[in-house]
């Protein structure tokens, strides 16, 4: 080694669960060095979250103000493809992540750009550096894009969620491998700009780990928009032909063709990489998440920490920062415990129609062992609703725990629900009573009122 530094903490991963973590140990005085091999904010600020919202939003202004009369008549062009893709590129800055190292510097925070490995007990090294740390080793590494293994796909060199949405042209054609969030939202995003857009999901429905009629809705949506969707949809080889466009056989004997192909079919672990063997551990064939405790500590190793993606818990940029926060706190000296919530963390399908989510599906709960009943209205019933225009439906529904007398479950579809859902993980994580529920009275004439209807609905 080249160079040998000490520090208290190195953490592995500028993500956002990386830089949180990071930024609150240094403001507690600990000396951090952060390793990164790509870019500081991570998959979500460059390839992911923040460009696919910034690809769907066009449309979904755009179709909300045609829904409204008065500004219906306003609208008198169509969307701006080229305006659009270069709204995205400001919103990853370019893919230049200068503008995030002065929030670096101003806390003291080294940072050390290349790939980093475990070399031992607290000790990582980065290409000819070695760093040892005093007090934990983080690793924030997140996943990367898993392309299954059918015949073909990986030798057609398909797009995943990195190439697509930093995109600088609009393919003609685009055929997409999976239907969940992200191959939902990016179908949708695509079509919206111009592609003629065919969308496979191998099992029987979209959006699998949510409500059916969250999955049915979307489907609908997606349609709307000129989205072909194949479900049940066995994809058996896929080939690039010398002209560059793709050819893809079904199980049934269909093929498709297409000018390119996204696989938006999950993530894989990188724990492979991470140089487990030097300090006793193994990555797993194909590679498997860290295994943390409550603490967010590593089994068996009281130095090492595993938050984020790479963990499993959960591949949400939201629980990553919130686990980054628990971890902050138990390496500076207190000792919390990530709470245990029954179901799944909120998360958001940015579609049109959206799907905002919480907590447990009826299914899930059921499968829980937990008594519960769903109640169901209809999205837009509500007086505020019709501010937003016609052709704006979608289900939303609570699973209550009937022995509790409380919410376990949460899931709006509809036009732009999403800053609906924070109400609804209030309630589930904080075990809020429906009694309680019935005397926070939402205000008139806002689209709130959703839970006056769904608490009318249980009966209260």
């Amino acid at each position: 080694m080249s160079e040998r530094r000490e520090v208290d903490v190195v953490v592995l991963g500028a993500g956002p669960a990386g830089e949180v973590i990071a930024g609150r140990l240094a403001e507690r005085d600990l000396e951090v060095a952060l390793v990164e091999n790509r870019l500081v904010a991570g998959e979500c600020s460059y390839w992911a979250c923040m460009p696919s919202k910034a690809l769907l939003r066009p449309a979904q202004a755009l179709g909300e103000a045609r829904r409204v009369p008065g500004a219906a008549e306003a609208v008198t062009g169509e969307l701006d493809v080229p305006a659009a893709l270069a709204r995205r590129d400001d919103v990853i800055h370019h893919l230049d992540d200068s503008e995030q190292l002065p929030w670096l510097e101003e806390r003291g925070i080294i940072l050390v750009r290349g790939h980093g490995h475990l070399a031992g007990e607290r000790t990582v090294h980065v290409g000819d550096v070695e760093l040892v740390a005093r007090r934990a080793v983080v690793v924030a590494v997140g996943s990367a894009p898993m392309i299954p293994p059918v015949p073909g796909l990986a030798e057609a060199r398909p797009w995943t969620n990195r190439e697509a949405t930093v995109t600088e042209v609009v393919p003609g054609s685009l055929l997409v491998l999976g239907g969940g969030p992200v191959g939902v939202e990016l179908a949708q995003a695509f079509a919206t700009l111009g592609a003629e857009v065919t969308l496979l999901e191998r099992e029987g429905r979209l959006l699998e780990r949510e409500e059916p009629f969250a999955g049915e809705q979307v489907g609908e949506g997606l349609q709307a928009a000129a989205v072909r969707v194949l479900v049940d949809a066995e994809v058996t080889s896929v080939r690039r032909g010398e002209d560059g466009r793709v050819t893809l056989a079904l199980a049934g004997g269909e093929t498709l063709e297409a000018d390119e192909i996204l696989v938006a079919s999950g993530r894989r672990q990188t724990t492979d990489t991470l140089g487990l063997e030097s300090i006793g551990l193994e990555a797993g064939s194909p590679p498997q998440p860290l295994e943390v405790g409550d603490d967010l500590r590593v089994a068996g190793r009281d130095w090492l920490y595993a938050i984020g993606d790479v963990n499993g818990k959960a591949l949400l940029t939201h629980e990553g920062k919130y686990q980054a926060r628990i971890a902050a706190d138990v390496i500076s000296g207190h000792e919390p415990q990530a709470r245990i919530r029954g179901g799944l963390p909120p998360r958001v399908t940015f579609t049109e129609p959206q799907v905002a989510a919480v907590g447990h599906t009826l299914a899930s709960a059921q499968e829980a062992g937990l008594n519960v009943r769903a109640v169901d209205v209809p999205t837009q019933a509500t007086a505020g609703a019709s501010f937003h225009g016609k052709d704006t439906d979608g289900t939303s529904r609570i699973v209550v725990d009937e022995d509790r007398g409380m919410i376990v479950g949460a899931t709006f579809v509809g036009s732009d629900v999403a800053e609906w859902l924070h109400a609804a993980t209030i309630a589930v994580v904080a075990e809020v009573s429906l009694e309680d529920l019935w005397h926070a009275v939402p205000a008139f004439p806002s689209r709130s009122e959703v839970w006056l209807k769904l608490l009318e609905g249980y009966g209260l």
